[in-house]
């Protein structure tokens, strides 16, 4: 076995693999760039090595200098992650020529199917459905509207070397070609130095399958089941689970065979998933079609372990040693449903704008000392920072029991930088029914605190609540459909929208009871429990709260007054000011609400959505309905940048007439170009920024006439 083990990655896959090294008694080598350099992932590690610069093309991509930390260092073995080198033979070829174990396939074998194009070719030639397309090179923009003519619209634009959403765009038009076809290029050149691109048929609502493949280096290959990726955003997965709703015996059989042999067709061993389409109308299991095959980690593996029980990073480590699997295709069971959903820096309620910046607090779900309904039990290894032991994580049975897991690479502190990827972290449950694993979600997301940055929790808790979701029915249209406006918070039912009354007068309640309870003030006289009135979501309640709170926690006894008949809850509730959760059984019930304070508002968040109340005693709210509300600015004179980010075009000057849909700008984010429209016709002022200029949030890029 390995000594010591250099991750040629960041963030959430570096720790995870640092993880398992660590249990395995491997040691541990990071590498880092500038912006990352107080890292989780550097602090874990036995040993790290600073690349250079931010950027991923002067640090975490120069192959030549991760070599070089490996041989200082002393690490007899590369783990590449995911995305970076992971997919790139010339590494794989590098390391074994400096005598370095590459935890992955063999170089070949990444030629053969790390290549979108040539991955096709092969599988067409082994028999595998693929998608028609165009497989060959492609000489520029006229060339790519001719083929996308002759395949017929709508087509997919990829990059060959992509991967993880980056450098696809979907065109259902001529000026979509024209206006895409450069901007892939460009995507996959920047984010994997590879500017080819091909298209193929995009096959309207289909769903998104992908087998996990495993192999050693003695002709062992087995397919580890299959995941659902189908609920995706621009092409990028934001929730997988494990198994499949819609898969059947018969169809897992037939996808797990072919799979792996178009594996064993290339000699491939180590982990891989083979990623394929599926026609939702089909059950025979013959309509699917080969997309691609990933020869690397997947960024979903995290399910496939929980309903496996199998750590696949050991296994990938294992098979770089030449040791065999130990297990057969009969050994492979299903136990349970695990379902993983991506959080990322981004902000849903601003049409998935990326966000960058500090997380100001970050609190993934802890441990509950009473046992409550969500509980993360963590394994601390001896030698951690004390603030950064929850990245420790080892997979225990105690751990797996709780049906909770966090896999992330960020802490309290930390910056989201623009140069990399926005994902946060990965939250993952498991159960025994799916229907289980979709409510540990729900509440789990309930206690998951992210500030200071934009972040797609709400958004996550909407899809876990979602009719259609927990049905099954799932396309890789599925957001686009049931969110065509966009997402403006999941809805809330009356009775959620009456306990949240109740939890604002509760806190106006504990409020008035610390405040009389600090030295000095109010002393000796009593506590004034009185009549709340409480606007939320637009909804008017009059309340009367009693009961008695101390330290955190506390009692009571919440009487609505409705016109008929009153009503009436017990809350037991454990929170004190300034505390980011309220944590409360409501007539026996649990309820976790994030809360936060904007002025007079209360900003309380739960299952999916961040409803604004106010708690007024009763004779300040009879005031407040007087009160004049203020009218925001009109900025519709400007364009505005909806994210920060780089200005990298400027297609209008002052004095240009423009027409409504017409490009205007366009803006780097998260290795992303995002194309910014004029919103209706006018005539261009001014023009605040140049090109190569950094923009923040809302910065007025134009002024209009």
């Amino acid at each position: 076995m390995f000594k010591k083990i250099l991750v040629a990655n960041r963030g959430e896959i570096a720790c995870r693999v640092m993880r398992t090294a660590k249990k395995m008694g491997i040691a541990t080598v990071a590498v880092y760039s500038d912006a990352d350099a107080r890292a989780p992932h550097v602090l874990i590690a036995d040993e790290a090595v600073r690349l250079g610069p931010a950027p991923a093309a002067e640090s975490y991509l120069k192959a030549e200098l991760i070599l070089l930390a490996a041989k200082e260092t002393g690490a007899d073995c590369i783990h590449p992650g995911y995305g970076f080198l992971s997919e790139r033979e010339s590494f794989a070829r590098a390391c074994a020529e400096a005598g370095i174990a590459f935890v992955g396939p063999p170089p070949n074998a990444i030629a053969a199917m790390g290549d979108k194009i040539e991955s096709k070719k092969l599988a067409k030639a082994a028999g595998v459905n693929v998608v028609p397309g165009f497989v060959g090179e492609i000489d520029d923009t006229e060339h790519a509207v001719r083929i996308a003519t002759e395949i017929g619209y709508p087509v997919m634009m990829k990059a060959s070397a992509g991967g993880g959403g980056k450098g696809m765009r979907l065109a259902y038009s001529e000026q979509d070609v024209r206006e895409g076809f450069e901007a892939t290029k460009r995507e996959g050149l920047a984010s994997f130095g590879d500017d080819r691109v091909f298209i193929e048929k995009f096959i309207e609502s289909p769903r998104h399958i992908e087998i996990q493949v495993l192999g050693d280096q003695h002709g062992n290959i087995l397919y580890l089941n299959e995941r659902e990726c189908s609920i995706q955003r621009r092409h990028q997965k934001v929730v997988e689970e494990a198994p499949s709703p819609f898969v059947t015996p018969t169809m897992r059989k037939a996808m797990g065979e072919q799979a792996v042999a178009l594996a064993r067709a290339v000699g491939y061993y180590s982990a891989g998933t083979v990623e394929l389409i599926v026609s939702g109308a089909d059950t025979t299991g013959e309509g699917f079609y080969f997309l691609e095959m990933n020869t690397r980690l997947q960024v979903e593996h995290p399910v496939t372990e929980e309903i496996t029980g199998l750590d696949l990073v050991e296994q990938m480590i294992r098979v770089a040693a030449g040791e065999k699997l130990g297990f057969t295709q009969a050994d492979v069971k299903i136990n349970g449903w695990s379902i993983e959903n991506r959080v990322y820096a981004e902000d849903p309620y601003r049409g998935f704008l990326p966000s960058t910046g500090r997380l100001v607090r970050y609190r993934p779900p802890r441990a509950q000392a009473d046992g409550g309904p969500q509980t993360f039990l963590r394994v601390y290894s001896e030698g951690y920072p004390d603030e950064l032991r929850a990245h420790a994580d080892v997979l225990t049975p105690e751990a797996l029991s709780e049906g909770v897991r966090v896999d992330d690479g960020v802490s309290e502190g930390s910056e989201i930088s623009m140069f990399y990827d926005p994902m946060i972290a990965k939250l993952v449950t498991w159960a025994e029914t799916r229907e289980k694993a979709i409510d540990k979600q729900i509440a789990a997301l309930d206690r998951f605190r992210i500030e200071g940055i934009g972040h797609n929790i709400d958004f996550l808790s909407a899809i876990m609540q979602h009719p259609r979701f927990r049905e099954g029915g799932l396309t890789t249209g599925f957001i686009a459909e049931e969110y065509p406006e966009g997402f403006h918070g999941a809805p809330a039912s009356p009775e959620l929208l009456r306990k949240l009354a109740g939890v604002a007068g509760v806190i106006a309640d504990i409020r008035r009871q610390k405040t009389h309870a600090i030295s000095g003030q109010l002393a000796g006289a009593p506590v004034a429990h009185g009549n709340w009135t409480v606007l939320i979501d637009g909804e008017r309640f009059e309340i009367v709260v009693s009961g008695h709170w101390s330290h955190d926690s506390g009692s009571y006894h919440v009487l609505y007054n409705a016109e008929n008949a009153p009503e009436s809850a017990e809350i037991i509730v454990s929170w004190e000011p300034g505390s980011p959760l309220f944590e409360a059984m409501i007539d026996g019930e649990p309820l976790t609400v994030g809360v936060s304070r904007t002025g007079v508002n209360w900003r309380l968040t739960t299952h999916g959505a961040t409803h604004v109340a106010k708690a007024y005693d009763t004779r300040t709210g009879e005031l407040a309905k007087h009160m004049i509300e203020k009218i925001p600015p009109d900025m519709s004179r400007f364009l505005l940048a909806p994210m920060p980010g780089l200005l990298t075009r400027l297609h209008v000057a002052p004095g240009d007439k423009v027409e409504a849909g017409q490009p205007l700008a366009v803006v780097e984010a998260m290795k992303m170009e995002n194309i910014l429209r004029a919103e209706r016709a006018g005539v261009v002022k001014a023009a605040n920024f140049a090109p190569g200029e950094s923009l923040a949030v809302d910065a007025a890029i134009l002024e209009f006439e």
